[in-house]
């Protein structure tokens, strides 16, 4: 069993966070060894009896705290018999031979770290620095070598394209430690093989890499489930951000309750694209929103500041020509909405920190490096409060001191918390210690194909730039290059990009001319071969040169769609177009455009009120005159229009049916200035955005009214009126119809 998940703290418990998984009637148990925790001594397995009720209940045991959550698919109470296998997997039987399984998460973070035990974890990320700065001053750190790594992460979606939190069963059906989860419910993700920068480096990724996600398709189907490759999942809605989202281990909770502590409040923020969106949310499950194709690159510590400052230089031009992630929670907002809303989604900071400029947790960095990776996290120790702890080496210092590289988990726990878009990371692998550059801004898909040229595209800048530059300092100003990432994340291809010399011009023409050659010459340098060089910066060429990046491809198509059903729809037929042509494993430069899909099951777009109602509201205040809502429904051709307060609440509805009333008592002559509080209705029926569409129906035909305003915690959100619910209800009775012919 590994010993992140099996051990508990030294003499003390184990606990574990489970998420149920049945596994089939009167199955046999696995085998597997025994349960241990503390020094390894093995646990005497208990019979325990639970209680499932809607909250988690804690059932102890010798030795063993376990943290359950609610099974609704069960009987009351139940008896279980606990086995643990070698993936960290614990079992349990019902009294009638029926099965589960459950998952256990990183138990060496602790959850609720005391003032002293975040006091000695400070101590201990000290002397980590400490240990690292001499490990470089004697060059242990491993030098003359280059690597490539790379991380995929998918989303998993149901037959509605929509997110399905299914993580846990297609990860029990994989069986395969490449494969792990992430934040949410609704992610996974695979650790690739470490390549050797060199040959056949980049078709061996591709090779593993799409043998990864066929892997990962084919469990997925056994759970009734598909993957997407796609940087955000258009089809999220903030219904699937919950904390019932989220994958229930120690680390997220701890995360989660760390972050949100912090602020003093919830997340609050507004993405200005094509759309506006403006998004309150309060816990940490917006950065669950966000999957990438994360490329490392091992480098020589000497060489780490250079080229870290080309990572950096690079980045821009790299993500303008990868894009894949234009829309957020419905709304068209930047052609790589994960730079944004990554951002804010683990911002830490209080109202009085941002007000006085702390940098969030992530970024971009604000300056070049000079000397060393110890800079970076230095920094960032500096900056960023301790937010999670774990136990740590006695003495990295005199591990090193008798030639032992440490692992140092402070270190690595820590830097773990800061999210710089190009990441330093220290590993040892075989005793030997390395460091290497985690390049986070490239999304995942659209295709696998289109990843690997991504990754092609980055290192070949990488390689290229390294032996060409001396100084990337030399020729442009760190401002100049943040400036690129940041226009790359809002336009994509067509963003302005600053170089070398104060020259100015479109990404587009920077990467054709200048870029794709340099990235040749660099994999050429490291001996690619050539025929691998050909296809996935082919690839990259093909892109850009016709300007189809993923995010283009789903603004143009939504563009195409606008006319054509609802929001919901249109987004559910790009999901289901990117899901179909991704798999067919073309690189978005030859795909067509998602067209709106007549074969859908379009009830699963019509189950609640949120999904079809209007929220481009016009409204009126209590103290405007009434002329102002007759005219207004005159211009817009509309019976109902909603009365609210400076705050947004609602206080009353104007209804066509009262400006007829008014004109009938004479009430509304030019001499009288008759007020929309003097005739609205003040005590309007509404319903929430959760509500279901026939629950709707049927209110308004009980209450006998023809518009529904809708509001969630006292705020009008929109608008749902008969017209609505008559073009629902044909739409679905033609295709009820046109299905019995």
């Amino acid at each position: 069993m590994d010993d992140r998940i099996a051990r508990g703290p030294k003499g003390g418990n184990l606990w574990l966070h489970c998420r149920v998984r049945p596994l089939g009637k009167d199955q046999p148990f696995p085998a597997g060894p025994a349960l241990y925790c503390g020094h390894r001594v093995p646990l005497k397995v208990p019979l325990i009896t639970m209680q499932y009720k809607s909250m988690p209940r804690v059932c102890e045991g010798p030795n063993l705290k376990l943290s359950f959550l609610h099974d609704t698919a069960r009987s009351a109470v139940v008896l279980c018999i606990l086995i643990a296998d070698m993936h960290g997997c614990v079992y349990y039987q019902y009294r009638d031979g029926y099965l589960g399984r459950y998952l256990m998460g990183e138990q060496n973070i602790k959850e609720h770290a005391d003032e002293t035990t975040r006091q000695a974890f400070m101590k201990s990320l000290l002397n980590e620095v400490v240990a690292l700065e001499t490990m470089l001053d004697r060059g242990m750190v491993e030098s003359g070598v280059s690597r490539i790594g790379a991380e995929q992460e998918m989303f998993l979606i149901d037959g509605d394209q929509k997110p399905t939190l299914t993580a846990l069963d297609v990860l029990a059906q994989l069986d395969d430690e490449r494969f792990t989860h992430e934040l949410g419910l609704f992610n996974i993700e695979a650790n690739l093989s470490v390549q050797a920068f060199d040959s056949n480096c980049l078709s061996r990724m591709e090779s593993e890499a799409q043998e990864v996600y066929a892997k990962a398709r084919k469990a997925a189907h056994l759970c009734d489930s598909e993957i997407a490759l796609t940087g955000i999942l258009p089809t999220l809605t903030k219904k699937n951000l919950g904390l019932d989202s989220m994958v229930p281990t120690s680390r997220y909770y701890a995360l989660n309750d760390a972050i949100m502590a912090l602020r003093g409040d919830d997340l609050q923020f507004t993405i200005n694209g094509i759309d506006q969106l403006t998004v309150c949310h309060d816990n940490l499950m917006l950065e669950a929103c966000n999957t990438s194709f994360q490329v490392h690159f091992q480098v020589s510590p000497d060489n780490f500041a250079r080229y870290y400052n080309i990572a950096q230089t690079v980045t821009g031009p790299l993500l303008a020509a990868a894009v894949n992630s234009p829309v957020l929670l419905g709304k068209r907002l930047w052609h790589e909405t994960r730079i944004s809303v990554f951002e804010y989604s683990v911002d830490a900071r209080s109202a009085t920190h941002q007000t006085r400029g702390l940098k969030p947790r992530v970024h971009f960095g604000d300056h070049w490096v000079d000397q060393s990776v110890t800079e970076i996290f230095k920094e960032d120790i500096a900056r960023f409060r301790v937010i999670l702890t774990t136990e740590t080496e006695t003495d990295p210092v005199a591990m090193v001191e008798q030639g032992i590289a440490p692992k140092l988990k402070a270190l690595c726990l820590h830097n773990g918390t800061v999210y710089r878009w190009n990441r330093p990371c220290y590993g040892v692998h075989g005793g030997v210690p390395h460091l290497r550059i985690e390049n986070r801004v490239i999304p995942s898909g659209p295709t696998v194909l289109d990843e690997i040229a991504n990754t092609a595209f980055f290192i070949g800048m990488m390689a290229g730039m390294g032996d060409e530059v001396d100084d990337v300092r030399e020729l442009i100003r760190f401002e100049e290059v943040k400036a690129n990432f940041m226009a790359a994340a809002r336009d994509g291809i067509r963003a302005q990009m600053n170089w070398f010399g104060d020259t100015h011009m479109p990404a587009r023409e920077l990467i054709l001319e200048q870029l794709l050659p340099l990235a040749e010459k660099g994999l050429r340098s490291a001996n690619v071969d050539q025929p691998d060089i050909d296809r996935y910066l082919g690839v990259m060429r093909d892109r850009v040169t016709t300007r189809r990046t993923g995010a283009r491809w789903a603004l143009e198509s939504l563009s195409d769609m606008q006319d054509r059903g609802t929001n919901d729809q249109r987004l559910r037929s790009l999901v289901a177009s990117m899901v179909k042509q991704q798999s067919s494993g073309r690189p978005i430069s030859e795909w067509e455009l998602a067209e709106f899909s007549e074969t859908l099951d379009w009830r699963a777009s019509y189950l609640k009120v949120s999904q079809f109602m209007a929220t481009d509201l016009f409204t009126v205040r209590p103290e405007d005159i009434v002329d102002f809502a007759a005219t207004l429904m005159d211009w817009r051709h509309v019976r109902h229009v909603p009365v609210e307060g400076d705050d947004g609440e609602l206080v009353g509805l104007v209804t066509h049916r009262a400006l007829l009333r008014l004109v009938a008592t004479g009430r509304g002559g030019e001499s009288q200035k008759v007020t929309v509080d003097e005739i609205m209705r003040r005590d309007p029926v509404t319903v929430t955005s959760d509500t279901s569409t026939v629950r709707a129906i049927r209110l308004m035909r009980e209450e006998q009214v023809s518009c529904l305003p809708v509001v969630d915690e006292g705020k009008l959100v929109g608008l749902i009126t008969e017209h609505d619910l008559i073009i629902v209800s044909s739409y679905l009775l033609e295709r009820y119809l046109d299905e019995g012919e």
